[in-house]
């Protein structure tokens, strides 16, 4: 839908160094090829196809700006910290409608201790999703992109994907077998909910990062 593709290059520099080209495509241009294999788990409706870019001249006017490859560069601790605090609010939306979808279905049940067991774990999991998103958009509102602020926000994200799987995971236990059924509209968002496990900064990278963070280490080269 979109008409303009964001994306970069590796360039290969005279001395044998490499950076990393910004630059925007247009979509009309016929070296782009949209491939039909979004054939997911989950978030199917995203339609996120690969695209393929083939003998395509782009002018030095049309880089947006340059970096070196393999480190962070300032632009990414704005854009990983505003970017992926909005990303993750799609999974504890996720969450939120997966655990009013099992409360409905579980109060028209006799409740039992088991049910309510389910239910209390399902709403700690949901609030502590909640909560660290919250802490992600407090990050956001300091307006000081750094590496402390990415760290902040990829210790959120991590937070946020976990609890908010979790939280779809007690839905499904809560509802039962109904649950399992498509019609009952749990099944799409248990599918949508395991794609938070593989947003940048993924669960090995993120606790690099903290962790050099709390060492005193250097972060640029952690991805």
């Amino acid at each position: 839908m979109g008409d303009i593709l964001m994306t970069s290059a590796i360039f290969k520099e005279a001395d044998g160094t490499k950076s990393v080209l910004h630059f925007g495509v247009p979509m009309s241009a016929p070296e782009i090829q949209i491939q039909d294999n979004w054939k997911t788990l989950g978030m199917r409706g995203t339609g996120s196809n690969d695209i393929i870019i083939k003998d395509l001249f782009v002018a030095d006017a049309a880089v947006a700006f340059s970096r070196k490859a393999g480190e962070w560069h300032p632009v990414f601790h704005m854009l990983s910290t505003i970017a992926f605090t909005l990303v993750y609010s799609v999974y504890v939306g996720i969450a939120q409608k997966a655990r009013n979808i099992a409360v409905e279905i579980a109060k028209k049940r006799p409740i039992n201790h088991y049910s309510l067991d389910i239910a209390g774990r399902m709403e700690t999991s949901l609030r502590a999703a909640q909560m660290a998103h919250s802490s992600m958009l407090d990050a956001v509102n300091k307006n000081t992109p750094s590496e402390i602020i990415v760290n902040d926000v990829m210790i959120g994200r991590t937070l946020v994907g976990q609890n908010a799987i979790k939280t779809v995971e007690l839905a499904m236990e809560l509802a039962g077998g109904v649950g399992f059924y498509r019609d009952t509209g749990l099944e799409i968002l248990f599918r949508d909910i395991q794609a938070a496990k593989y947003h940048p900064l993924q669960a090995g990278s993120q606790a690099h990062y903290a962790g050099a963070m709390a060492l005193g280490q250097s972060v640029k080269n952690i991805y």
